[in-house]
């Protein structure tokens, strides 16, 4: 997409031409933001079946909750917000699942983070990122990769400015040490 500033503008333009009753608004909505949410969806989850399963669950609820969106500028924070929601619930059957199925063996399924450029040094970044813990890899993640402000980031993820700060911080201080770790 261009700019972000111009982004913003559109997906605010397609919210407010929905709200107005334009029927190919919301498929353009769908169509704009549907791969930046898939891909923050990996990202926290690391499966991209889950992840195309949550954005598409997540769609039921942003479909029924744009009539409450204040700023429609703010559209994409929000959205990540609710998908950020969908997958805390799936990570969090998960976890159930696995407390009820211990004392059976399984195999555990290995994904490795997979967005982005193929170069060498992106990849090295690539598994670096991926070794972080998923709050700090979702924190960076939109920061970086979805090149939001703090505010924003804050909003997507439902947690005070403050702890955005706290997470990229420490996000950074991680990958410094797996990155010079993997390159002495």
């Amino acid at each position: 997409m261009a700019d972000r500033a111009s982004e913003k503008a559109l997906y605010a333009f397609l919210v407010a031409a929905h709200r107005s009753g334009d029927r190919n608004a919301l498929g353009k909505l769908v169509t704009a933001s549907s791969p930046r949410l898939f891909a923050h969806a990996v990202r926290l989850l690391n499966d991209r079946d889950g992840a195309q399963d949550v954005v598409q669950e997540s769609w039921g609820d942003i479909i029924r909750g744009l009539g409450n969106l204040r700023d429609e500028a703010a559209f994409l924070p929000w959205a990540f917000r609710i998908v950020s929601r969908r997958v805390s619930d799936v990570i969090a059957r998960r976890q159930k699942d696995r407390a009820i199925a211990q004392d059976f063996p399984h195999e555990a399924e290995h994904r490795s983070f997979s967005d982005g450029p193929a170069n060498a040094d992106a990849a090295v970044v690539r598994q670096a990122i991926a070794q972080l813990d998923g709050p700090h890899r979702a924190t960076l993640a939109l920061f970086y990769l979805e090149d939001m402000s703090v505010a924003e980031v804050a909003l997507a993820l439902n947690i005070p400015i403050g702890t955005v700060k706290t997470r990229l911080m420490h996000a950074r201080e991680k990958m410094r040490v797996i990155l010079e770790g993997e390159h002495p």
